[in-house]
């Protein structure tokens, strides 16, 4: 059997979070009732006039800045002409010759190799409705709620050659749309998924294999899985002999598998033409200056920084900043405490309730718990007016409550033993109640020194100071 290569292009797009449509003022609030939000534009009545909405135009080239593009300061939308039933105008208002931003690139980091994945376009356009096929019912419905949404379109170049690669490039732009504030980022909502084109060709050739394109990737772990299916599917075409059809192919999650959709169009097919209606999107040096000022630190960039502040490896610092939201409040909290110990919390008891609660861990916003909470947490501990297992013990009540941990502490009588008479007669009594394991102690059996301070945990109900009864027990073993 031959070596193949895959060949991986993402066509992802992205669900710009402005108040109103593209070109009209209809809201683009999720989950109105059918119909709710459409007016004369969004349903494409003759007559009615497109206004690009400006907040879209601003938000596109925030996108094109992040993913180091050119911005054309003059781009043109068009029309964009194929015909379903949830398509009201018969056309789809898009970009072709002149998008608002072309040749950038992302790179992303697979399996500790540094990866340059180039983008051809980034172009506006708007989303179309939805159709609704009642079960049980000889009839299909269409809601025109999306109809007008607006969108940018974010075309890779052909630069991937595994599904690996695919998913971290993919989750690198989810993180910068959602860093820029220009998404929310819900793929169950459709705010932010994507269309693979995979192709095979021989190892060492450079003529590209017939493409298909995968249809209905929602999330991260559908764009693996279908890739490397489709991957598996077309190795097995080509090795019986046949050829690959160009062809669109739908994915289902539940079979795992692909399946053929319709022929694959061409860019002839849908006989792009400038639309007549809609004025060219001009953007001044003015509005350019103004927004590069505005962008924020990138998630690459804050990683690499978290990394020398808080002397974490990657690993940890890249789940730190896989929300805007998450990195804002370890930073926060970074800023009043030890960052590595903060960053140990939010690693480990932070996630862990807010997985045990069914809370994001990329909004803040619906925690009770506040950054100086955090940092008042971990200088407790510092201090030694707590144990670090206290720490974790009370970790659900501070986040759940809300409440400023010294305060806490001292209402619940959990400070820290910290008097060294206060501790002997525990470090005593333990000593005289397990004979055995001190004489076995005695013996070389050191490692029983754990055992000796856990009776003494228990026995002051985990309030005592672990250094001071290591020394206690240093000198009376």
């Amino acid at each position: 059997m031959a070596a193949y290569e895959a060949v991986i292009g993402l066509e992802v797009h992205v669900q710009l979070a402005t108040a109103s449509k593209l070109f009209c003022s209809c809201p683009t609030t999720f989950g109105q009732p059918a119909n709710a939000n459409v007016c004369e534009v969004c349903s494409g009545m003759p007559g009615a006039l497109p206004v690009p909405n400006r907040q879209a135009v601003h938000f596109a080239a925030l996108v094109g800045l992040a993913t180091n593009c050119a911005i054309n300061t003059r781009s043109i939308f068009a029309r964009k002409n194929y015909f379903y039933p949830d398509l009201p105008s018969g056309y789809q208002i898009s970009q072709f010759e002149l998008p608002i931003c072309e040749h950038g690139h992302l790179e992303v980091d697979v399996d500790g190799r540094r990866k340059r994945v180039g983008i051809t376009r980034i172009h506006m356009e708007n989303d179309a409705g939805k159709n609704i096929h009642a079960q049980g019912e000889n009839l299909s419905y269409v809601d025109l709620n999306r109809a007008g949404t607006p969108l940018v379109e974010i075309v890779s170049e052909p630069d991937m050659r595994s599904a690996a690669e695919a998913v971290a490039y993919l989750k690198a732009l989810y993180n910068i749309v959602t860093y820029l504030g220009v998404c929310d980022g819900n793929m169950e909502e459709g705010s932010f998924r994507c269309d693979a084109n995979v192709s095979l060709r021989p190892v060492g050739t450079e003529p590209f294999g017939t493409r298909t394109e995968l249809k209905n990737l929602n999330s991260f772990r559908n764009v693996q899985r279908a890739i490397e299916y489709e991957i598996a599917r077309q190795q097995d075409v080509l090795d019986d002999g046949d050829k690959v059809v160009q062809e669109t192919r739908l994915y289902d999650a539940v079979k795992n598998t692909t399946a053929s959709m319709r022929s694959k169009e061409e860019a002839h097919d849908y006989r792009y033409f400038p639309d007549p209606d809609i004025l060219p999107v001009d953007i001044t040096e003015e509005e350019m200056t103004r927004w590069r000022a505005e962008m924020p630190e990138l998630p690459h960039v804050r990683m690499a920084r978290f990394v020398v502040m808080a002397g974490l490896p990657e690993a940890e610092a890249e789940v730190l900043v896989q929300s805007r939201g998450l990195a804002d409040f370890f930073e926060a909290a970074a800023a009043k405490a030890d960052p590595k110990k903060v960053a140990n919390f939010v690693l480990g008891p932070l996630l862990r309730e807010c997985n045990a609660r069914g809370l994001s861990a990329a909004d803040p916003s619906a925690w009770a718990m506040k950054p100086e909470a955090l940092a008042e947490l971990v200088r407790l501990v510092d201090g030694g007016t707590i144990s670090a297992k206290i720490a974790n013990d009370i970790f659900g009540d501070i986040f759940e409550q809300g409440v400023m941990p010294e305060a806490y502490v001292k209402e619940k009588g959990l400070v820290q033993i910290s008097d060294t008479s206060a501790l002997e007669a525990a470090v005593d009594e333990v000593i005289a109640a397990n004979p055995a394991e001190v004489e076995a102690y005695r013996g070389g059996k050191t490692k029983l020194i754990s055992f000796f301070v856990g009776q003494i945990m228990r026995a002051t109900k985990g309030k005592a100071n672990p250094a001071l009864v290591n020394e206690l027990l240093a000198k009376k073993l």
